[in-house]
């Protein structure tokens, strides 16, 4: 219990900063709904438990190379430029009012969760995060310690989406539908924002491995 509770408040700190998930999840939630800023949400966590997945079975060295990390930022920093002019062009379309059923599939703003959760910044949490308890996980007397960080950590993240989505949710009740677009707007700005920086670490990366 005290290992889960530890490892829940680092998964809802981590998850309280505005980043791209955040943002892209408003954003849908706003103009489609709970269910569809849900969608966004599940997306990441879906990549979160495939690099749980990962380091469990021993590829956290792996995850951890340059070679790996390096083709990542720019990956990531195209969906998220996609995503980003994506959001503004269509700031007008796909708003469905609150008393009405949303129109757009599931699975496209599922995937669009899965497209920002691709960074190394995921790999680098999920692996300095675990280090030390995925060590502790093979000793016989604390086998379990790794699943239950681990499930500390998405329960963390979930609470904090659920918490957002209810907020948002409410306030999009009260919203109008120019306000909403202009939050798409602002939204895409800041998706596109997060695209630059990503392709700065590239950059950087780049540099940095050559310098070597």
């Amino acid at each position: 219990m005290e290992i889960y509770l530890k490892y829940f408040l680092i998964g809802l700190a981590i998850a309280m900063p505005v980043g791209a998930i955040t943002v892209e999840m408003t954003k849908q939630g706003l103009k489609n709904g709970f269910v569809h800023g849900w969608a966004v949400g599940l997306g990441g966590m879906t990549i979160d438990l495939m690099l749980i997945l990962a380091l469990y079975f021993g590829f956290a060295s792996v995850l951890a190379l340059p070679y790996i990390q390096i083709p990542l930022w720019i990956v990531g920093a195209g969906f998220l430029a996609y995503l980003g002019y994506d959001s503004i062009k269509n700031a007008d379309k796909d708003i469905t009012p609150s008393n009405e059923r949303a129109q757009k599939s599931f699975f496209s703003t599922y995937r669009n969760g899965l497209f920002v959760a691709v960074s190394p910044g995921n790999l680098v949490f999920w692996i300095s995060v675990f280090g030390a308890v995925l060590s502790q996980s093979y000793i016989s007397s604390n086998t379990g310690s790794f699943v239950v960080a681990a499930s500390g950590v998405m329960s963390g993240i979930l609470l904090h989406d659920l918490g957002l989505l209810s907020i948002v949710s409410v306030t999009r009740k009260v919203m109008s539908r120019r306000m909403i677009q202009w939050v798409s707007v602002i939204a895409g700005m800041m998706l596109l924002g997060f695209s630059l920086y990503f392709l700065y670490e590239f950059v950087v990366s780049i540099i940095q491995l050559f310098e070597k």
